[in-house]
């Protein structure tokens, strides 16, 4: 079936972020009337970026930028671009806002898409938890569960039980650096404990809840 282009007199070609899918701008426009600073986060396959952006007339200006990279320093070496290190990204770059005055923000994810539990909101929750008030809807958010790394330490539990080439080859960049995916909770802790005595406030209690499925 042949491709239909759009032509003619009327036709207006897309700005050329909206063409790459890189950007909304009927959504960016609802939230530039707000007036609100922005929380934008993006993730790739292996990490995660958190951005307070402040619109203005000249343009956008970066008020706090925080990548998952960041978390190295504080003892993390798994993957940046799980679902525990978005939440510690999100709890540091809260952090790091609320020292730079800002108390208050709205979501921007852009045109990623919104799934129910996903690294997004996880990165989302661990801003709320830091202290700043963004609008959401607690039903969106990951368990307490999968924020700590438990499905992660389960699956590769089960891996070496049941299939030990396969374990072998999913966590082979742990195993090489002499990592346990199992202990995976314990450092999550470990960390989110170090990013909070940093800051010299009280990390988050976390309490048992049912286990997320996505």
């Amino acid at each position: 079936m042949p491709i239909k282009r759009k032509f003619g007199p009327r036709y207006r070609v897309p700005f050329r972020r909206r063409r790459e899918g890189r950007t909304d701008y009927r959504a960016r426009y609802k939230m530039l009337l707000s007036q609100k600073i922005r929380a934008v986060i993006r993730k790739s396959k292996r990490n995660i970026t958190i951005q307070f952006v402040k619109a203005e007339l000249k343009g956008d200006k970066t008020l706090s930028t925080t990548r998952s990279i960041e978390l190295r320093k504080y003892g993390w070496n798994f993957s940046g671009g799980n679902t525990p290190a978005a939440y510690l990204t999100g709890y540091l770059a809260g952090l790091k806002a609320l020292k730079a005055g800002i108390n208050e923000a709205i979501l921007d994810i852009g045109p990623q898409r919104s799934t129910r539990g996903s690294r997004l909101y996880a990165a989302l929750k661990g801003m709320i938890d830091a202290g700043i008030d963004i609008p959401h809807n607690e039903n969106i958010l990951p368990s307490i569960d999968r924020i700590q790394g438990k499905h992660i330490a389960s699956y590769a539990e089960q891996l070496i039980n049941s299939n030990q080439e396969l374990y072998n080859r999913r966590f082979s960049r742990y195993i090489k650096i002499g990592l346990d995916p199992r202990n995976i909770e314990s450092v999550f802790l470990e960390v989110l404990n170090k990013i909070a005595k940093e800051f010299n406030v009280e990390p988050p209690s976390f309490e048992e809840d049912e286990e997320f499925e996505e």
